[in-house]
């Protein structure tokens, strides 16, 4: 069977937590449970990087603001993270160019991580915190479930990720009003921060 259906919910999975990704395959790989991982993904300094990454991760995107500060540091890593992966699973298979794999690894994954970005701004919007750790929660638990489930049934994974990259697509839609509030708002903040110069001039001589 084709990688392929694997490659693009992996794709989409890093665009969310890329750490996760490499974490959950690599020790799907190293303990026997799949048989094409990579073996780039079970080294164990891969491993223990990943790991202290994904808790890392785990904290920051719980916490209002911290979060997109996060995502905005991860605009590149995420969509590079998705590409090296599919690249990696179509090396491994034999059955996709590694260059179209991680083309459409990464695109996936860009698309993925622009769906969550735009919607952690919009949960920012609201004064309490708990949305937040419900919505990061709500992402972690997905993001596990659907690459263990791409493990063993990898066509049916792929159309649950397209489904949920879709409905992602078009709440970000929904939301741009939310979103440009808080953008607006944290351009006003760092405003705010910047040193104003007291008096119109020089002091006269």
């Amino acid at each position: 069977m084709s990688v392929l259906p694997l490659v693009f919910t992996s794709g989409w999975a890093s665009g969310i937590n890329a750490y996760a990704v490499v974490l959950l395959l690599g020790l799907f790989g190293a303990t026997g449970v799949a048989d094409d991982v990579p073996d780039a993904l079970q080294r164990p300094d891969v491993l223990v990087v990943a790991g202290v990454l994904f808790l890392c991760e785990v904290a920051a995107d719980k916490i209002p603001y911290v979060d997109s500060a996060w995502d905005a540091a991860h605009t590149v890593v995420r969509p590079v993270a998705g590409a090296v992966v599919a690249a990696l699973l179509a090396g491994e298979s034999g059955s996709l160019p590694e260059l179209a794999a991680g083309a459409l690894g990464g695109t996936t994954a860009l698309i993925s991580h622009l769906v969550k970005a735009g919607t952690r701004m919009a949960v920012n919007t609201s004064p309490e915190p708990f949305s937040n750790i419900g919505v990061s929660i709500v992402e972690d638990l997905g993001v596990a479930g659907v690459i263990t489930f791409a493990v063993f049934h990898p066509v049916a994974a792929a159309v649950v990720a397209g489904t949920l990259l879709v409905l992602g697509v078009v709440l970000v839609l929904f939301l741009a009003s939310r979103i440009r509030r808080f953008l607006r708002r944290r351009a006003r903040r760092r405003a705010e921060k910047r040193p104003v110069a007291a008096g119109g001039g020089p002091p006269p001589g």
